[in-house]
């Protein structure tokens, strides 16, 4: 039974998205320890990674950090984008890790991009957000990784 489970492990979704304009308002919390009265983000020329955190990478997060880093870093570098603003997206696969996991990999995803000299933000963690966004036309724009 052990080796089945590693034959159909999933890791991490990216979905990297080139935004001309950018936009998200917290709409209401789905996790009661969230914190209260989250920000709303607004930016331009944005790369947006919609970042699915599966179950299976609860055992070895560091490997699919640095990989999701090299992807974030080579597609902000493609479209010429010094902003990444990371979402937790739990929409882009069947299974999920629990909360606090995902929500440390993202950190330690902004914590590492920003010290390479990109300014990063991370949309409010356990919310439902309302969000707008105008995606560039060319097929770079838009890339789905699977880590």
């Amino acid at each position: 039974a052990h080796s089945k489970r590693h034959s159909n492990k999933t890791t991490m979704k990216l979905l990297l998205l080139h935004t001309l304009d950018y936009w998200l308002k917290p709409f209401e919390k789905n996790i009661e320890t969230a914190e209260d009265n989250a920000a709303a983000i607004s930016c331009r020329n944005a790369v947006i990674a919609l970042i699915h955190v599966e179950a299976a990478d609860e055992e070895s997060p560091h490997s699919v950090i640095t990989k999701s880093i090299k992807n974030i870093k080579w597609h902000a570098r493609k479209v010429d984008c010094e902003i990444v603003v990371l979402h937790s997206f739990a929409h882009l696969a069947t299974t999920r890790a629990d909360a606090e996991t995902a929500q440390s990999i993202i950190e330690q995803i902004a914590e590492r991009l920003a010290a390479v000299g990109l300014t990063v933000q991370i949309t409010p963690f356990g919310y439902f957000n309302e969000f707008m966004m105008h995606v560039a036309g060319p097929s770079l724009a838009k890339v789905f990784v699977d880590i």
